[in-house]
């Protein structure tokens, strides 16, 4: 695995208030060439776990790990794996600076990460950056050097900051919300690139998204989170076409490409991380719970106070207490036989 997330929590504690748990005990990886797209609302820990992945927050327990070794938060190691970890913000107008040009803002990563010194071609910084544009899809990039931000469309600034990234050579890329700030005519275009980089270099990609369309057209795996832990995942097939979640079932409904479903129209927020409910913590807002089809699968109780064990990193589960019960009981029935 390029990179792996081991019962990380992170929590943030305010000067007098309670401990916010931001993260409270995630498994995830991403395999070289694989797309994971971890979906959820606002609110339930994507971006704390994206910064997590690269450093930008430490956490309070569990481990990052890269190629199966502890990440170390010391500057030299961090700056080198932040070379082959590589995140793509959301919102290219914010993140780029507007004083640097195009060569600039792509040559920053090139210049702090030495690049050049170390290229095995012997490339120059000029051509590692016109590779990495082209690669980018900006193309001829000479024509781009000296142009600002405020002279690019969307599509070409979230291009520059994909260029960037690029620049270095990663092994794997993190895109937060990577085509929210786009028009609908754009965002085919950047998610055809991801896929593309991931088969041409082959690369790992995580996508942080709460769009579930998006995730069924580019992800292999779908890692489904609620108020900081993972509740569901799997094959983006499997996931998608049989959710075994309430909460994933209710993401699913208002998707508008998904026609089978009826929407669910949950109460509610997210609750505060400084109060996570007992028991299931998706349960005050559960429209199974609300709707009596946990109280009539017997679990209705364990769903308001037991908690649920945490999923692991690989494969496919759900961390639900009316799925539990239904797999008990189709491991109970009786087989036809021949």
């Amino acid at each position: 695995m390029v990179l792996q997330a081991h019962d990380v929590s992170v929590e943030f504690a305010g000067r007098a208030g309670p401990v916010a748990r931001a993260l409270d005990g995630v498994n995830i990886s991403v395999a070289p060439g694989e797309v994971l797209a971890l979906v959820g609302e606002s609110g339930s820990g994507k971006t704390t776990l994206a910064r997590t992945l690269v450093g930008l927050e430490r956490p309070t327990a569990g481990q990052v790990l890269s190629d199966g070794q502890p990440l170390i938060y010391r500057t030299g190691a961090l700056k080198a794996f932040r070379r082959r970890v590589q995140m793509v913000l959301q919102d290219p107008a914010g993140a780029l600076n507007p004083r640097h040009t195009v060569y600039e803002s792509v040559a920053e990563g090139v210049r702090l990460h030495d690049v050049a010194d170390t290229d095995p071609d012997g490339r120059t910084e000029a051509e590692l950056v016109a590779a990495a544009l082209s690669e980018a899809g900006l193309r001829p990039p000479e024509r781009l050097f000296m142009r600002y931000p405020h002279e690019l469309s969307g599509g070409q600034r979230q291009r520059v900051l994909i260029a960037g990234a690029l620049a270095l050579r990663p092994s794997l890329l993190i895109a937060d919300e990577p085509v929210s700030s786009l028009d609908a005519s754009i965002r085919g275009e950047i998610l055809a690139l991801l896929l593309q980089l991931r088969d041409r270099l082959g690369l790992g990609v995580l996508v942080v998204t709460h769009d579930l369309g998006l995730a069924w057209n580019v992800a292999d795996r779908i890692a489904v989170m609620y108020l900081g832990r993972v509740v569901e995942q799997g094959a983006t097939e499997d996931v998608l076409l049989a959710p075994r979640h309430p909460y994933t079932r209710a993401l699913l409904s208002v998707v508008p490409e998904i026609e089978r479903l009826e929407p669910v129209v949950l109460t509610g927020e997210i609750p505060d991380p400084t109060r996570v409910p007992s028991g299931c913590r998706f349960h005050p807002r559960c429209p199974a719970l609300a709707s009596g089809e946990a109280e009539a699968a017997g679990v209705a109780e364990e769903c308001r106070s037991l908690p649920l064990a945490v999923l692991d990193a690989d494969g496919a589960g759900c961390a639900c207490h009316l799925d539990a019960a239904r797999v008990r009981d189709d491991n109970a029935s009786p087989r036809m036989g021949r």
